[in-house]
């Protein structure tokens, strides 16, 4: 893609700003949250508005052409044949507690596939980046290639999710399926589980639920890294819903397995 430079540019642009948006309204003792879905507690704050208004102004400023799906603000459309895929706080919940497992996505699609992706845990310092020729990870102790570890049987997988209540009963049912043949089950790290699945300190994430924004920036990552995206019957996970990333073709044949009875 000849303005791949540009596109990361104008990523790792959007992530910055997102981080000055957000990161003073985090731990802050003031903080609201508004419930987007009375029936099932969905919270969003200024922060996540404050966030996807900042990536904005930074995409009509270096990107005015490229369409925009973002949670909190909906659908711009473009002419570029490209769609940035934004999710400003993934984990609000997290965020509300005061736990660090939250983070801004940034995912971008060609109308075919997701191309490229960012995670960022803005207050760690952590950037997770995948596509358009890169797999890697940036903070304070400065670059580290990603790279899924393989080899790993599922009997001595470390599996990640973000909630243990996960969609419907069936999927319940199914996700403890395979919990139960894990060596290790942790819960509760939304977006961040992607990231530590690219770095090789993990093997599986398995959610369920999930909408296009979720997983946009997350599958770019892991894919880069080598891992291994899908939904739960092996086809495109772009779209959310039930989401299963693994380290290697035999793991995620295994989870798969497992996951369909």
């Amino acid at each position: 893609m000849q303005d791949a430079d540009q596109i990361t540019r104008t990523a790792h642009l959007m992530a910055d700003a997102a981080r000055r948006a957000i990161l003073p309204w985090f731990r802050h003792a003031d903080l609201a949250a508004d419930n987007k879905r009375p029936a099932d507690f969905d919270p969003v704050t200024q922060a996540d508005r404050d966030a996807e208004r900042a990536m904005r102004d930074v995409l009509a400023r270096e990107r005015p052409d490229d369409a925009i799906l973002g949670e909190e603000y909906g659908a711009t459309p473009g002419t570029s044949g490209l769609t940035w895929i934004l999710d400003p706080i993934d984990g609000t919940r997290a965020f509300l507690c005061g736990a660090a497992s939250w983070g801004v996505l940034i995912g971008l699609s060609d109308g075919r596939d997701v191309i490229y992706g960012l995670i960022d845990q803005p207050y760690v310092g952590e950037r997770f980046e995948g596509g358009l020729g890169h797999a890697r990870l940036t903070s304070a102790a400065g670059e580290r290639a990603l790279r899924v570890r393989g080899g790993t049987p599922l009997e001595r997988a470390t599996l990640l999710t973000t909630f243990p209540e996960i969609g419907t009963a069936a999927e319940a049912t199914a996700f403890r399926r395979v919990a139960d043949r894990a060596r290790l089950t942790r819960y509760g790290l939304d977006c961040y589980a992607y990231g530590l699945l690219a770095l090789g300190q993990v093997d599986l994430v398995i959610e369920a639920g999930l909408q296009s924004y979720d997983i946009a920036g997350p599958l770019a990552v892991v894919q880069a890294a080598g891992g291994i995206v899908t939904d739960w019957q092996g086809g495109s996970a772009a779209q959310g819903g039930q989401v299963i990333a693994a380290a290697s073709e035999a793991l995620h044949r295994a989870a798969l397995d497992l996951l369909n009875g």
